[in-house]
């Protein structure tokens, strides 16, 4: 995927040609919602397989392995489909992660609360559809899209919002130490003592909620960064390590290529091509 946005339908041609395509599961580095109007779903994920007919909202994040199979009802099939880059988001996605992590699939109702995430689908898909799409709006309504889906899946359980909450206070303590410092070259250690909490702890909770490491968290966020600055301004690729605690040019593109599969140079060049 080579946007930080996208959004279509998958209609019953589509399905239809799904089902009749080898179908392996695999993993994509992109986050994905799909919300089904019509027909069903088969869907392998988190290691299970369930079938769910519309309405239904799945989430699958990013490096998580799943098969969607598309199924028809009474002859229809159709989904809305969002694919968009974690750091589209970024304030949000490890939110998302946690939330969602083992209860990627939700079943709605049909009615007013189904109603309104497919009246959002509908502005997001017209603004995307303008000449040059305004992708801060995009940004808003898809978050008010999550915060939607969030409160029927709270609502549907709501003897497990305590368990996130409980969850979450951790978690996003330590999001908000790492949004301070994250610029720092400061490792595990120092967050998990700014928590008062050992490092084995902190790992743990972050293993759980996002099954990655606190040092992949960290690195994460800083290529996040690294990716912004690369994008908006014309700082070189050692000025830009530096910046976000790299001291060593040759380790950062190191890492910024394992990470995103092209050096910092070549995202940037790509980034150019992209946006003209």
């Amino acid at each position: 995927m080579n946007t930080l946005f996208k959004i279509y339908q998958l209609d019953e041609e589509e399905a239809l040609r799904i089902q009749n395509a080898t179908n392996e599961a695999h993993q994509h580095e992109f986050e994905e919602l799909i919300i089904g109007v019509e027909g069903a779903i088969e869907h392998f994920i988190d290691y299970k397989t369930h079938v769910y007919e519309s309405p239904f909202v799945c989430f699958v994040s990013r490096g998580k392995f799943h098969r969607v199979v598309p199924l028809l009802k009474d002859g229809a099939c159709k989904y809305w489909v969002l694919r968009f880059r974690s750091e589209f988001i970024a304030e949000t996605t490890f939110h998302l992660y946690g939330s969602y992590h083992e209860n990627a699939n939700l079943q709605f109702q049909k009615g007013r609360c189904f109603n309104r995430l497919l009246t959002i689908c509908e502005l997001i898909s017209d603004e995307m559809q303008q000449e040059k799409p305004e992708l801060a709006i995009v940004r808003e309504l898809l978050s008010s899209l999550f915060i939607m889906i969030d409160a029927e899946r709270y609502q549907q359980n709501p003897e497990n919002l305590q368990l996130y909450k409980n969850q979450d206070i951790t978690f996003k303590n330590f999001l908000r130490i790492l949004e301070e410092n994250y610029r720092r070259p400061e490792g595990v250690q120092y967050y998990a003592e700014k928590l008062f909490m050992s490092a084995r702890n902190l790992n743990s909770v972050t293993q759980h909620i996002l099954q990655q490491t606190v040092s992949e968290i960290i690195e994460t966020r800083k290529l996040i960064e690294a990716k912004n600055l690369l994008m908006t301004t014309n700082k070189t690729v050692s000025e830009i390590g530096f910046e976000i605690g790299y001291t060593d040019k040759a380790y950062f593109t190191s890492v910024f290529k394992k990470k995103s599969g092209q050096t910092p140079t070549e995202f940037r060049d790509a980034m150019k091509k992209l946006i003209s």
